[in-house]
């Protein structure tokens, strides 16, 4: 089981792009593959839309990981 807190620069991230981010999918097809098998979950429902903008405060739970999204601070 793995936490994950990820830091948000623009206004979103899609799924995929973030499950490949964080290498819990090897490769952006795998991460795809994994969301479209309803093996990934947005604030605590199944999300099967690979493309989902995740914004600041979702939590992304895939098995025993989970991730937090949160805003990037200014520095």
């Amino acid at each position: 089981m793995s936490d994950y807190v990820f830091p948000l620069r623009g206004e979103y991230i899609e799924l995929h792009n973030l499950l490949k981010l964080l290498a819990i999918a090897p490769s952006g097809g795998a991460a795809k593959s994994m969301v479209a098998e309803g093996a990934v979950m947005v604030d605590g429902e199944i999300e099967t839309r690979k493309a989902r903008k995740l914004r600041a405060d979702c939590v992304v739970r895939v098995g025993a990981d989970e991730i937090r999204i949160v805003r990037e601070e200014s520095a």
